[in-house]
């Protein structure tokens, strides 16, 4: 019972957003560079977490 409600409302929310639900099917443009990008910035500033700022941050993403 709880997985039918959870589809019906996910599926009601993609019709209300029908637009954008169009949009990503049709266009051949995505994102995913960008979310490449910001994912390995997360592992980097995960490793290096408490041991120094931006600026090592900024050399190890231009490093890499």
């Amino acid at each position: 019972m709880g997985t039918a409600s959870g589809l019906s409302r996910t599926f009601r929310g993609l019709g209300l957003d029908r637009d954008a639900v169009n949009a990503a099917v049709t266009h051949p443009f995505h994102n995913g560079g960008t979310e490449g990008v910001n994912t390995k910035t997360k592992l980097i500033k995960r490793q290096i977490y408490g041991r120094a700022g931006f600026a090592l941050l900024r050399h190890r993403i231009l490093l890499g």
